[in-house]
């Protein structure tokens, strides 16, 4: 509750600012206006993605820019959900974003961010997505959709299942009911694994989990924590199935509008926070194991035979994937030959 408030207060104020003619044209001292980057996500600030973003993100633009470039963060969904700050970065209502891959129906590459069973370990994940390979998907991304332009990719999280029934093994997902996001692949991954998937907004789990209309869900245990989901689950599979990404993205005409300078500023400032934030994640997981088994959950990770019939009874979903991105071998194959 005290998140929800904290950022309704953050927003209401930024309107009053601007009804009063004291919005972002008109914010700054440094010899003029200063220009307001509003920054919307769907993650509480406790989120390595949010933090960085509110710490050094905010603090290299402002310092470097001399004052000429504000950083206001609107966390927890303040500014909509992540189709609203979607659609609000395409249409320039909102300078920048930090969401998952809602547009991967629009654009089907963008499924690789939770492509399953794709890396060594998290940070194999960190490499792919702080080097080479996304730098030409920024190419190919900002192609596709000209009208934004994505700067970095940062953490989501290695996610986890967890539950209110047994959920220490392979058979134990058989008939049990999940919350899913509304994505084919982790729709797939929970029933080929016998389970039954519904598709609830992330705002609407904790309610669901709690009365049970769902026994569990997937999510990394940084989301379990912050979005306070142990203290109504039990058990914790930490299968690290799919280790997904967050985007940094920019509305392209408020960045064509500043200076070189200035967008340099933003571009560097962005992927030096979503580096950040990659190490900060990896630092968090065992904080978090260790949080979660404070809290009475049994925290359980698969053997290496467990993670190997795991893999096999939802090679259906990479199957299909496959079958229907002729681009998905290629990009895959790649990713996992980085070192």
């Amino acid at each position: 509750m005290k998140k929800v408030l904290a950022s309704g207060v953050a927003l209401a104020a930024s309107l009053a600012l601007g009804a009063c003619g004291l919005g972002p044209a008109s914010s700054g001292d440094s010899g003029g206006a200063a220009t307001v980057i509003k920054v919307g996500d769907n993650w509480n600030q406790t989120h390595p993605m949010a933090a960085v973003m509110d710490g050094l993100f905010k603090e290299q633009v402002e310092e470097k820019s001399g004052g000429t470039l504000t950083v206001e963060t609107y966390h927890s969904g303040t500014l909509g959900n992540e189709a609203d700050l979607w659609a609000g970065v395409r249409n320039g209502t909102i300078e920048m974003v930090v969401i998952g891959t809602v547009m991967n129906q629009e654009y089907p590459t963008m499924l690789i961010s939770d492509w399953p069973w794709l890396y060594r370990d998290v940070e194999h994940a960190k490499a792919v997505w702080t080097g080479e390979v996304a730098e030409e998907l920024n190419v190919a991304f900002n192609e596709k959709f000209p009208e934004t332009r994505i700067l970095a990719w940062g953490p989501n999280s290695a996610r986890t299942f967890t539950s209110n029934k047994k959920l220490e093994g392979v058979d134990d997902f058989v008939g049990q009911k999940f919350r899913m996001p509304a994505n084919p692949i982790h729709v797939g991954l929970a029933e080929n694994l016998g389970a039954s998937a519904q598709v609830i907004p992330l705002g609407e789990l904790f309610s669901a989990l709690e009365t049970g209309v769902v026994d569990g869900q997937d999510n990394g245990m940084v989301t379990v924590v912050s979005e306070g989901l142990y203290e109504v689950q039990k058990y914790v599979y930490e299968t690290n199935h799919i280790i997904a990404t967050l985007e940094v993205i920019a509305n392209e005409s408020f960045m064509a509008g500043l200076t070189e300078e200035q967008q340099t500023i933003i571009t560097e400032a962005a992927q030096a926070a979503a580096v950040q934030a990659w190490d900060d994640y990896i630092a968090s997981i065992a904080k978090d194991r260790e949080f979660l088994v404070g809290e009475g959950l049994t925290v359980t990770t698969p053997s290496e035979a467990d993670r190997q019939a795991l893999i096999t009874k939802t090679q259906p979903v990479v199957d299909k994937l496959l079958a229907e991105n002729d681009w998905a071998q290629e990009l895959t194959d790649k990713i996992r030959a980085v070192k």
